[in-house]
């Protein structure tokens, strides 16, 4: 896949389905870190969650400014495809702790996206944007345009991405060993809380409340 042809320029147009996606994945990063920073209950990896989207939009407004957009809206594909799954099971957990009916059908779903999500979060993220992004944005964009500009601002940011991704699939491989060796009997969120949550008063049973990713019922 030839990420960056020979005749790209810095001012080369953008084509128009491109320049609206990235607009809306910059509204959606733009508005992602107000929510983390004013409406997100704050977890452990908060910090690390802001990283993430403060990194992202600089990707995104930088890479369509210099016309990087062949390799930006190929970072967007692997790394959506799986947040689709992650809302999924979000949603189908939220169902499940909610009660009803169909409480059993919604843990079962649950069950399943979370398996397709651990799945799909190493197939894109771990295997095929390092091997798809990474190869061409830090070997092949260099035999295609030698004086390439900001080559190690773009792929400093590109390295932070992937150590992001590290760092939120080791919560994934303990959600995992801790379903299969039966330490957690339905799905929880594993990201703990500040101390100033963890030491305030604990709502009853019947005010379990829910929170924005999956319900958290136990901890590490």
């Amino acid at each position: 896949m030839v990420l960056l042809s020979p005749d790209w320029t810095p001012g080369m147009a953008v084509p128009r389905d491109i320049a609206a996606g990235y607009l809306l994945q910059g509204s959606f990063y733009g508005h992602s870190i107000y929510a983390t920073l004013y409406m997100d209950t704050w977890r452990k990896d908060s910090v690390v969650m802001l990283t993430h989207h403060v990194v992202t939009l600089a990707l995104i407004v930088c890479s369509y400014a210099f016309r990087y957009h062949n390799v930006g809206i190929l970072v967007l594909f692997l790394h959506d495809l799986n947040d689709v799954q992650l809302e999924f099971t979000k949603l189908n957990t939220y169902f499940r702790a909610a009660g009803g009916a169909h409480r059993r059908l919604h843990g079962l779903l649950a069950d399943l996206g979370c398996l397709c999500f651990c799945v799909s979060w190493f197939w894109f993220r771990l295997y095929w944007f390092p091997l798809k992004v990474l190869y061409a944005t830090l070997h092949t964009s260099l035999i295609s345009v030698p004086d390439i500009p900001f080559y190690f601002f773009f792929n400093t940011l590109l390295l932070l991405l992937t150590a992001m991704n590290l760092y939120w699939f080791l919560y994934i491989v303990v959600l995992a060993v801790k379903v299969l060796t039966g330490q957690m009997r339905e799905l929880s969120d594993l990201r703990e809380y500040d101390w100033a949550e963890a030491h305030s008063p604990k709502p009853s049973k019947a005010e379990k409340p829910l929170r924005n990713g999956l319900v958290k019922e136990k901890r590490l």
